[in-house]
Parts: C-alpha cells; sequence; structure tokens
C-alpha cells in the first residue's frame, strides 16, 4: 500500500476502511491522535502536514487491528474517565460513560446524608481502579480501599492510583472476603452482571478482548448482586450508602436483593443518560 502524503489523507484512507469492516470511522482519528501526540484540535490543525512513513505504517497496523475486532482502548492503553486518563489493557474492563453516573449519584448522595468529611468507602471488583480512584480523588478526606479477585487487574489498578495521586488501599480477594471483617459508610460496586446466555449477542470487541471474569456471572447475572447483599448488613455503618452498577433488566430483582437486606432502607433504581435501568441504591439511616 502507498504511502500517503498528508495527514488528511490517512484519516480519509483509515476511515474508509474501518467503515468498510462494520468498525466505527471515528476510531480512525482516535488512532491517529495516539499516533501523532496531538489533541483533537492539534490533529485538526495539521491536516496538511506530512506524515510519515514510520508514522503511517504504525497507524495503519493499528486500523488493521482494531479492523479485527481489538479495541481500540487496547491499542492506545488509555481511556477518559470521569476526566481523568486511566491505563487499561486486556486484563480489565474498558470503562464505560455510565459508571460515571454511579460516581455522580454517590457523591450526591454523600453530601445529602453523610455529615462525616473521612468516610470508609469500599469499591468491591475495581477492576482497573476507575471508582476507588475517582472517588478518593474527588473525596480526598476519605479511606478508599478496593478489592479484586485479579492480580493483574490491581497491578493495572494500583499503577493507575500512583498515576492519579490517589492513596487507595488495593487487597486482592474474592468479592467482600478481603473487608467482611470492618465497617464501611459507603460500597460500591460494578461487578460482572452478564448472563452467560447473553454472550453470543456481544460485540466481538467486547466478547474476544475484555476479561470474562469481569463480565459474566451465573444466575442471569445476578449472582454476585446476590452474594454481596448477603454480605452486607454485618458490613455497613449506619448512616449508610450502598451503590450497584446493573444491567438494563436487572433493577427490580437487586433492588429485591438490597431491601430483603436492609428492610427500613430507602432503596432506588436510577435510568442512566439512555433511559435504561444502569444504578441501585440504598440508603441506610
Amino acid at each position: 500500500m502507498t504511502n500517503p502524503k498528508y495527514v488528511f489523507e490517512a484519516l480519509k484512507r483509515a476511515s474508509s476502511f474501518l467503515l468498510e469492516h462494520g468498525r466505527e470511522e471515528g476510531a480512525a482519528r482516535i488512532l491517529l491522535q495516539h499516533e501523532l501526540g496531538l489533541s483533537y484540535s492539534g490533529l485538526i490543525a495539521s491536516m496538511r502536514d506530512e506524515i510519515s512513513k514510520v508514522q503511517w505504517e504504525k497507524f495503519w497496523t493499528n486500523i488493521e487491528q482494531h479492523a479485527r475486532g481489538i479495541p481500540v482502548q487496547h491499542l492506545t492503553g488509555t481511556e477518559e474517565f470521569y476526566g481523568r486518563k486511566f491505563r487499561v489493557n486486556a486484563d480489565v474492563l474498558i470503562p464505560r460513560p455510565e459508571t460515571e453516573e454511579l460516581i455522580e449519584e454517590t457523591l450526591q448522595l454523600i453530601e445529602r446524608h453523610m455529615l462525616k468529611k473521612k468516610l470508609a468507602l469500599a469499591d468491591i471488583g475495581t477492576g482497573s481502579g476507575i471508582i476507588a480512584i475517582t472517588m478518593k480523588c474527588e473525596l480526598p478526606q476519605a479511606q478508599v480501599t478496593a478489592t479484586d479477585i485479579s492480580q493483574p487487574a490491581l497491578q493495572t489498578a494500583a499503577e493507575n492510583a500512583e498515576e492519579l495521586n490517589a492513596d487507595v488501599d488495593f487487597r486482592l480477594g474474592d468479592l467482600t472476603k478481603p473487608i467482611e471483617s470492618e465497617k464501611w459508610d459507603v460500597i460500591l460496586s460494578n461487578p460482572p452482571y452478564i448472563a452467560y446466555e447473553e454472550a453470543p449477542g456481544l460485540s466481538d470487541s467486547v466478547r474476544d478482548f475484555e476479561p470474562h471474569h469481569a463480565l459474566f456471572a451465573d444466575n442471569e447475572g445476578l449472582a454476585l448482586y446476590e452474594e454481596m447483599a448477603k454480605q452486607f448488613p454485618k458490613m455497613l455503618n449506619k448512616p449508610g450508602i450502598i451503590g450497584f452498577e446493573i444491567g438494563y433488566q436487572q433493577g427490580v430483582a437487586v433492588q429485591k436483593m438490597l431491601k430483603d437486606a436492609f428492610p427500613e432502607a430507602f432503596v432506588y433504581c436510577k435510568k442512566d443518560i439512555n433511559k435504561n435501568d444502569r444504578m441501585v441504591f440504598a440508603i441506610i439511616e
């Protein structure tokens, strides 16, 4: 393949190639920015600049890999979340915008219901650490602890915490086990919640390249919520807040689990920006 002379030619060729392979053409811009080390505005300003043979070959290699299904974030190694850049790889889930809404709602609930500033906050199944690290950055006085069953995931989370100067206590173990003997003011979790039978309907970029242990759960995706809800009564201070991210069809079932565990709690489901059920919260006074 001949080397395009200018940046705009490289972008046009890559965008067309991705469209032909059923991918979003916007990925070409992101990968070109990554290769050239430019912001969006910087790329626009550089459209008439020449692109070197080395730059083009590296860029095109990434374009071909994305066309085969490899996520853009795995090729660039990063993803933005709540205004911060996080390192991601094949060991962790790629952060989604919906999880930012879990953060936003939790911060509002803390402001309304929590008087003390030095909260004990736990993030269960932290993955790349986006929830725990973001909460620590937003609430510097909070004591934040995060768990995960995957050592590689915790390593990625620890690297993210170091880069973002967030003092988070990371612990290896299954769900609540590393923290079940302690008391918490706020417990958050975005656990695996996709039913195994839903796998064929997922995009190949998710199904083939993101870690299955962070995607799928038994009992139609509800198993881990059920297990955690049983443990929470002995772990939560009063007042306390629980926040779960959920699958869009799981709102009723997860609300019932938390209501059974905390009969006196105010439990509600919140929709995401796309009007899908996405979060379940319990407020225990």
